[in-house]
């Protein structure tokens, strides 16, 4: 049998045409057998689809202004971590908020969160990692995953952090971009 009838590489075709059709049988049964009985394999493809699309609208919200919608996309660490850095500089300023009306605001896409994502665009541009990059899924785990993003020809990519909560994915802005900026 050649490589063109069966469709399969040099290499795949010559151990694929050497064996007997009993094992080709037994060895697609032993195939679907692992890949049935290994329910983190099927889960990690179908949680890797839902997971880009979490990125994705996230920076799709940025790139469109929707602060309420980054916001609501965002992982509740990276949420907490940006309400103290608002609440902190807008108290220095004189002026009196709590944690809770930052995070209001910010739900809400109130002034604070306008001003906030403003700033956070003039040295972060989304359409960079929407059209000019290409992303691919890295590791998935319980509950956290990551996202490889690599800017046309970079050396390394970004490593973006995912985290699943309440049966959501969410991305972890701070978790990921938080050193390089402080």
């Amino acid at each position: 049998m050649s490589t063109q009838r069966t469709g399969l590489s040099p290499v795949l075709s010559v151990f694929y045409t050497k064996l007997p059709v009993k094992q080709h049988k037994f060895l697609i049964i032993v195939c679907a057998f692992l890949f049935w009985s290994c329910p983190g394999w099927s889960i990690a493809a179908a949680d890797g689809d839902s997971i880009l699309a979490a990125a994705e609208s996230t920076f799709k919200a940025m790139k469109d202004g929707n602060y309420a919608g980054i916001w609501s996309l965002l992982s509740e660490k990276s949420r907490s971590l940006i309400a103290d850095d608002v609440l902190s500089a807008v108290n220095k300023k004189g002026a009196r908020y709590d944690k809770n009306a930052v995070m209001s605001d910010f739900a809400g896409g109130g002034p604070l969160a306008a001003s906030y994502w403003r700033g956070y665009m003039e040295s972060f541009d989304p359409v960079l990692v929407l059209e000019e990059s290409t992303w691919e899924m890295g590791k998935i785990e319980k509950g956290k995953a990551e996202i490889l993003i690599r800017y046309k020809k970079a050396e390394k990519p970004a490593v973006l952090k995912m985290f699943q909560e309440n049966g959501r994915w969410k991305t972890g802005l701070e978790e990921t971009f938080r050193s390089s900026r402080k």
